[in-house]
C-alpha cells in the first residue's frame, strides 16, 4: 500500500483570495431546496475517479442528515443543465467554514473551470459569516488540486502522512 499525504489549507481573510474570473457558458447556483438525493448524486459523479468513498455507505437517512442541515450548502456548477462541478460548504465551530466538498465532473476537468469554481467557494464561504475558511485533499486527489488551493491564496497549515 502506498503512502497518502493530506493537506489541510486554510485562508484568514478574503483579502487574500487571488480570484480567477467566470468561464463563459458556466454559471453556478446554489442548490437552496435541500435534496439530499442531489448531494449524493454530485459526490458520486466528481468524487469517482478520485477514490472518494467515505460516505458510499452511508444509509439514506444519514445523506439526509448531512446534507439536509442547516449547516451545510452546495451549488452546482452548470453547462446549460448538465453539472460541471460542485462544492458544499459547512459552518464549523469559531465562524469557520470548510470546504467540505469541491470538484468537477471528468469532462469539464482542464477547462479552467476549477480555479473560478474555488474562487466562488472561498467567496461564499466568506460572504456566509466566515472568519476563517479551511479544506483539506491528498495525494490521491486530482494532481492540480494542491496548486490551485495554493494559487486562490490558501496556505498549508498542516500535513498528514499515512500508509
Amino acid at each position: 500500500m502506498s503512502e497518502v499525504t493530506t493537506w489541510y489549507l486554510e485562508t484568514n481573510s478574503p483579502a487574500e483570495l487571488n480570484s480567477k474570473p467566470q468561464v463563459a457558458g458556466i454559471h453556478i447556483e446554489e442548490a437552496k431546496t435541500k435534496q439530499w438525493q442531489l448531494n449524493r448524486f454530485l459526490y458520486q459523479l466528481v468524487g469517482a475517479p478520485w477514490s472518494w468513498t467515505d460516505k458510499l455507505s452511508l444509509s439514506e437517512e444519514q445523506w439526509a442528515q448531512y446534507a439536509e442541515s442547516d449547516d451545510l450548502r452546495t451549488w452546482v456548477a452548470l453547462e446549460g443543465a448538465a453539472p460541471a462541478g460542485y462544492f458544499e460548504l459547512e459552518k464549523k465551530a469559531e465562524n469557520t467554514v470548510e470546504i467540505c466538498y469541491f470538484g468537477l465532473a471528468q469532462r469539464f476537468i482542464g477547462r479552467g473551470l476549477g480555479g473560478h469554481l474555488l474562487s466562488r467557494a472561498i467567496e461564499e464561504a466568506w460572504a456566509w459569516g466566515a472568519q476563517r475558511v479551511i479544506v483539506n485533499t491528498c495525494s490521491l486527489d486530482h494532481p492540480s488540486a494542491l496548486a490551485n488551493y495554493k494559487a486562490r491564496g490558501m496556505g498549508v497549515y498542516r500535513t498528514e502522512e499515512k500508509q
